[in-house]
């Protein structure tokens, strides 16, 4: 095994050979005519490896031909060539060619084979040149960034190991009427306006722009339950702003990694809970990635009856209208905010985080709740009931009152018939005895 250049940590490009690339190994041991003033170097990308290979490959000063030279099993040929170098170029996807990934306790290792095949000249009875393979590998570490710093395309780091969950942290907070801080109180009149923020904390991640893909709610903290009410649908469209309210997203950002929006209060007619819970389904993407339909923030104004977005053209947003932006609800199928990243070279490294992983890592539903929704009419509606029924309390014994009332009545009037009845007869005997002595 030759000694290993070193390079810096971002690669730049393959003009750079001079200086070393710590991910890049290239075995020469299996190359003995190959000269000692290391004709073949790499260097190892993010997504990608940068093979060159100098065209005195042996140090004799015979060049060999540019077409002799292959890259991997699946024999891929050369992308340019280095006219000042005098060197072929191959500048390839880590996954590609036919390379093979191997995992060890601390690193991921992609192995691709460089062949030189001579091509017979035309006196085909002799040849001055023997094959030669150069094995090459791209070793990364799988705890810890491969880059310094952002690369373009920006790459959200990411480590194959289930340590790397948990890395972003997805917040959904009530904020105070001019957002300075978070709601003391998560009571609210009809015809309140509730300030909902939600952020991401996404530690030592490059910048990262957040979405709230969906929100929905209901009368229990379980998203799928019934009944619900769908605020936020199609990937991004604030569609409670469609109907009879004036909920929508604030713009401009304050930060990338935070959005705002508005609801105005409602409840549910057909239960009599006065409550909500709300659950977003949130999820992130690249600052320097552009907004398109299945990552966006849509709000319907009104007064110029249009979708507009927070960020990015308004034909995004156009699918609002038809209620076709794909998959909504983070349901099965989801689009990946990953998906146009996935394609090309991204996927090589993408074979070592597992797709779950990553989903996790980049979308959450987060709830906030419960949500106390009071209703003044239906207040005031039980507080007439609770008097109606404190009026109707003592009915409940009316016949026991009546009774007694009458009892007593009855009693008074005998009692006042008897006194009549003793004063006529006092008066009467009276009467006889002064008749008596005036005779």
């Amino acid at each position: 095994m030759l000694p290993v250049q070193y390079d810096t940590l971002a690669w730049e490009s393959y003009h750079s050979w001079s200086r070393a690339d710590p991910w890049a190994q290239i075995d020469m041991s299996q190359a003995r005519a190959l000269s000692t003033f290391t004709p073949v170097s790499a260097q190892c990308g993010e997504a990608q490896v940068v093979v060159a290979v100098k065209r005195d490959l042996f140090g004799t000063g015979r060049l060999i031909q540019a077409a002799d030279l292959s890259l991997g099993s699946s024999g891929c040929k050369h992308t340019s060539l280095d006219a000042a170098k005098d060197a072929v170029v191959f500048d390839v996807g880590l996954h590609e060619c036919g390379s093979t990934l191997q995992m060890t306790p601390d690193s991921l290792v992609y192995n691709i084979i460089l062949h030189y095949k001579p091509t017979p000249a035309s006196n085909a009875v002799v040849i001055r040149t023997s094959p030669v393979e150069v094995p090459i590998e791209c070793h990364y570490p799988r705890k810890s960034n491969v880059s310094s710093k952002a690369i373009q395309p920006t790459w959200i780091p990411f480590s194959s190991t289930l340590s790397a969950e948990q890395k972003l942290s997805f917040t959904l907070r009530l904020m105070n009427d001019d957002w300075s801080s978070e709601r003391t109180s998560n009571a609210y009149q009809l015809g309140d306006v509730m300030n909902i923020q939600a952020n991401v904390n996404g530690e030592n991640h490059v910048a990262l722009r957040l979405f709230v893909d969906s929100c929905v709610a209901t009368l229990t903290p379980q998203r799928d339950s019934s009944p619900q009410y769908a605020i936020i649908d199609y990937n991004g469209c604030l569609v409670d702003g469609r109907s009879d309210a004036s909920s929508v997203f604030l713009s401009p950002r304050v930060t990338e990694d935070s959005l705002r929006f508005t609801v105005d209060v409602f409840r549910f007619t057909a239960d009599p809970r006065d409550l909500i819970y709300l659950t977003c389904h949130l999820k992130v993407t690249a600052v320097d990635q552009l907004p398109d339909p299945a990552k966006k923030a849509c709000s319907f104004h009104k007064a110029s009856n249009v979708w507009v977005p927070v960020e990015g053209t308004r034909d995004i947003c156009n699918c609002c209208e038809n209620r076709n932006c794909g998959p909504t609800r983070g349901q099965p199928g989801r689009v990946n905010p990953w998906g146009s990243w996935a394609s090309g070279r991204r996927v090589g490294r993408d074979v070592a985080a597992k797709q779950d992983t990553q989903k996790k890592e980049v979308e959450s539903d987060v709830t906030v709740g419960p949500v106390f929704i009071v209703d003044a009419y239906m207040a005031s509606k039980r507080s007439l009931g609770h008097q109606s029924q404190a009026l109707e309390v003592p009915a409940e014994h009316g016949d026991f009152s009546t009774t007694a009332l009458l009892v007593g009545l009855a009693l008074m009037s005998v009692a006042m018939v008897l006194a009549l009845a003793l004063t006529v007869v006092l008066l009467a005997k009276k009467h006889s005895e002064h008749n008596i002595s005036t005779l």
